[in-house]
């Protein structure tokens, strides 16, 4: 039997905990921002209310308030956020110990080992959304496929609250008539460049010879064609020693308003930071990633003299980095931010003991 995979992903993450939070905002269009409520504000989530408006997360605020002017706006509270996360991933962890958080809200479990068939996946989905309503009063979708990409797809399929499966002899009629924007990694810039291939629907995609995808997007166009084609044989899994802990967001569109980019920087921090204190860790290089318009990366990081859990240390840091960069017209596409060289945070507190 093919494996069956489940892509669970919280619906509108931060806005919703945000209504649970405020019953008064229950049908209102919500907004909530990372960064000052007047001026240099940028959107870090939205309601689906506010998603009618075209607000979208990464969004200048100036912006967000001309398209829906009556939103409600709230603060970011990552404190809160990280702590319902945390209780999430431990309910999704009873399921299967085959478990791989992506982010704070979403995550694949692999059940293959405990379902005969997919109908019996479903009553799994089933269950692990009414647990989380029950526990959290969040509501989540659900994708259930023969592969991760597959099953992260059809999780946003139908949102909110809904439940999607592709089963193997289902894939190609699922995929086929969509958009290439749905396939994950495949932003604007991507799919521009793939209608000048004359591609717009990931059946163009299946048509088209791997190599003229590899020709033109080298290593990601063979993942692009494999993809397209329901190849992913990416295994679930949660490495038991983290090496790294890092986050990526994407802009909404490539800029070089470094406005917009400084505003990014606090909320990706955040939730990394949060991650390493829930993890018990404590790091000693702080890096950054920078992808252009043109999709090159570049990295830099910087070592430091001892390890540490200075959340302060990490903005200095990427500030001081991203200053390499600031006075280059050079659009950027995405942010991401990475701490590494970890080590448990109790084992550096008990290797003081000798010193003591």
């Amino acid at each position: 039997m093919s494996r069956i995979i489940l892509h669970v992903d919280m619906d509108s993450f931060y806005a919703s905990i945000e209504k649970r939070e405020d019953s008064q905002l229950e049908y209102q269009p919500v907004i909530v921002i990372q960064g000052p409520k007047e001026g240099r504000g940028v959107v870090a989530a939205c309601s689906y209310e506010a998603r009618k408006y075209g607000v979208r997360s990464g969004m200048p605020l100036k912006t967000a308030k001309k398209l829906c002017p009556e939103a409600v706006y709230k603060n970011t509270n990552h404190e809160l956020y990280a702590e319902i996360s945390i209780r999430i991933m431990n309910i999704l962890r009873q399921y299967t110990d085959k478990f791989e958080s992506v982010s704070i809200d979403e995550a694949y479990l692999d059940i293959s080992s405990i379902v005969n068939d997919y109908k019996e996946a479903e009553k799994i989905a089933k269950n692990i959304k009414r647990v989380i309503k029950r526990k959290e009063n969040l509501t989540s979708s659900i994708g259930i496929a023969p592969n991760k990409t597959i099953a992260k797809i059809a999780s946003a399929n139908l949102k909110p609250d809904g439940i999607t499966i592709v089963t193997p002899d289902k894939t190609k009629i699922f995929l086929n008539p969509l958009s290439v924007k749905k396939l994950p990694g495949v932003g604007k810039k991507t799919a521009q460049e793939l209608r000048k291939l004359g591609i717009k629907t990931i059946h163009d995609i299946v048509e088209k010879p791997k190599v003229t995808l590899v020709e033109r997007f080298g290593k990601n166009g063979a993942w692009i064609w494999d993809i397209a084609n329901g190849i992913d044989e990416t295994p679930v899994e949660e490495s038991e020693e983290i090496k790294s802990i890092s986050k990526e967001r994407t802009l909404e569109e490539d800029t070089n308003n470094w406005t917009i980019i400084h505003n990014m920087v606090e909320p990706i921090i955040s939730e990394v930071h949060n991650r390493t204190e829930d993890e018990n860790y404590i790091f000693r290089t702080i890096g950054i990633t920078l992808t252009f318009e043109d999709f090159q990366k570049i990295t830099r990081s910087k070592t430091l003299q001892k390890h540490t859990l200075s959340k302060q240390i990490i903005q200095e840091n990427v500030i001081q980095m991203l200053k390499e960069f600031e006075q280059k017209p050079r659009k950027i596409r995405r942010l991401g931010i990475r701490i590494s060289n970890l080590k448990p945070k109790d084992e550096a507190e008990h290797s003081l003991d000798k010193y003591i």
